[in-house]
């Protein structure tokens, strides 16, 4: 089952059509689901539950099943209740953070770079930081994305960056408290170490969630076309092929996450307006855009078809 996009003049972006089938199915869950509090009701937007349909191939009863552990995860979890303060040390190294540019379709852009995984030691400590920037970006994606794009930076990589406890857990919390929010991951400079892990954590990824990696590898001609395609070199990255000499300064990085933080507590306190509003006048998380500097274009075809080379240069920049 798919989901026909249709140009909505008025508005000037893409929006997402619910077929009367699909619909049904929306109505159906929304039914399994029961009674919501006012921020599960918030977070149940008709798109929001459609990804969780999606997830589990539109079946009904997968799919509610899935979005009521969510719910549970949520309300215990407060994802949302997280802020900087919480989580300033494991950002410290800029081991994963929002960039300031998105790609050329206005999708959100978190960038990753494993060999500065080495300032924390705890798994829970990692993944709270990492639900945290999940929280932010999902926020600032525009109204006609749902997906957001990861940029993974394996220079430098070493083995003591690397943990299968690490990748386990991330790899749960992102398929099953966040379905259909990786819209594609790019895995840039994969060194040979890489592979017998990779190799390991594979069998962790649902099929769709495997088919959003993409590998990558500077100096390669098809690499160089899916950047160019998908963003503007004179904002991307020098790391990721780009023209921008980036130093990651965590005391602006701070200033810049903590005015969202309040972006953020702004969004949700709206659920504490009462349940007694009617469900279509809730503003979703699909429909809010915290990101001014965001900007859409029409999606363009890309070469995204690319697997590891092992007889490469991994780690030529």
């Amino acid at each position: 089952m798919s989901v026909n996009l249709s140009k909505n003049a008025s508005k000037g972006h893409e929006q997402m059509l619910i077929s009367q089938e699909q619909e049904t199915k929306i109505n159906e869950v929304r039914k399994l689901l029961g009674s919501l509090s006012d921020k599960a009701s918030l977070y149940c937007s008709d798109a929001s539950i459609s990804r969780y349909l999606s997830s589990r191939n539109w079946n009904v009863q997968k799919a509610a099943q899935m979005l009521k552990l969510s719910l549970k995860w949520r309300e215990e979890y407060k994802p949302e209740e997280i802020c900087w303060e919480d989580i300033a040390d494991e950002a410290a190294t800029g081991k994963m953070y929002r960039s300031n540019y998105n790609d050329k379709h206005g999708r959100t852009v978190l960038v990753i770079r494993p060999r500065n995984q080495l300032n924390t030691k705890t798994i829970q400590g990692q993944i709270k930081y990492f639900v945290y920037c999940m929280e932010n970006a999902t926020l600032n994606l525009p109204p006609h994305q749902e997906g957001m794009v990861w940029l993974i930076d394996f220079q430098g990589l070493s083995l003591s960056n690397i943990s299968f406890k690490l990748a386990r857990e991330t790899a749960h919390v992102l398929q099953e408290y966040y379905p259909g929010r990786l819209g594609l991951a790019v895995m840039y400079n994969a060194p040979m170490i890489f592979q017998p892990f990779f190799k390991m954590v594979k069998p962790l990824l649902d099929t769709k969630t495997y088919n959003k990696l993409k590998f990558g590898y500077s100096g390669d001609r098809k690499t160089k076309k899916m950047m160019e395609d998908l963003f503007d070199i004179d904002n991307l990255e020098s790391a990721f092929g780009g023209k921008h000499d980036i130093v990651f300064d965590v005391n602006k990085y701070a200033e810049r996450m903590k005015e969202e933080d309040k972006m953020m507590a702004a969004f949700w306190t709206r659920a504490k307006t009462g349940s007694s509003i009617p469900q279509q006048n809730i503003p979703s998380l699909d429909s809010i855009k915290l990101n001014a500097d965001s900007n859409s274009s029409g999606m363009e075809k890309i070469d995204c078809s690319l697997v590891p080379n092992p007889g490469q240069n991994l780690m030529s920049n």
